[in-house]
Formats: C-alpha cells, sequence, structure tokens
C-alpha cells in the first residue's frame, strides 16, 4: 500500500471513531524516518485506546503491517508505528503541550546551515 493509500485509510480510521482535530504533517521533505504523521484527540484515554485500535484494526485488515503500539489503555498519548506514516493519537492537553504539528513544520530543512 502507498503512503498516500495508507494516510488516507487513518484518517477515516479516525474520523469513524469520531476523532477530534485530525492533522496530517507531510514530513517527507524533514525525515527519513516516515513520510507522515498524523495526529488526533481524544475525548478520554478510553477514547485514544479506541481510536488507535480502530487505526490498527483497519490497517491490518487492507494488509498494512503495524511495525509497533507504544502506549496503551490509560495512555494520554498512544504512538502506531506503521513505517510510511506514523499516528499520534492524544489527550488534548498532551497534544497542545507537546505540539508536534508545530515542530515538525517548523524543523528547517534537511542540510540547512546548522542543523547538522
Amino acid at each position: 500500500m502507498q503512503a498516500e493509500q495508507l494516510k488516507n485509510l487513518i484518517v477515516n480510521a479516525l474520523e469513524d471513531v469520531k476523532a477530534q482535530d485530525v492533522s496530517v504533517v507531510d514530513v517527507r521533505d524533514r525525515t527519513s524516518v516516515t513520510d507522515f504523521m498524523v495526529l488526533a484527540s481524544g475525548t478520554s484515554s478510553r477514547h485514544v485506546k479506541s481510536l488507535a485500535d480502530s487505526v490498527v484494526v483497519d490497517a491490518k485488515e487492507q494488509g498494512a503491517r503495524v511495525n509497533s503500539v507504544e502506549g496503551g489503555g490509560g495512555s494520554d498519548w498512544i504512538l502506531v508505528d506503521l513505517g510510511d506514516v506514523v499516528v499520534h493519537v492524544m489527550l488534548p492537553a498532551t497534544r497542545e503541550f507537546y505540539d508536534l504539528e508545530r515542530f515538525w513544520r517548523d524543523a528547517p530543512e534537511p542540510g540547512a546551515e546548522g542543523s547538522e
């Protein structure tokens, strides 16, 4: 499955379970680790877990490989690594504190002066 297709599958899986503030950050020109970061918020720890579970189930049903899942029940942040797409599902306060969208959007271009 191509990265774009996987990203769309993940966004749909999150929206199906009522994720809040779904955001996609294209990091292809920033890192070789992944192509996209998908961020979403849940209303409670249980909702965060349900969102992450939905991503894993839908991805596996479509033949995508889930490399790892970090965090779990009761967590305020769960990371799902699907290789070309990394998913961060967080409680709103955690998401605001770490502000990953700003971090990745404001990161210097690879090879920019002072970034190596």
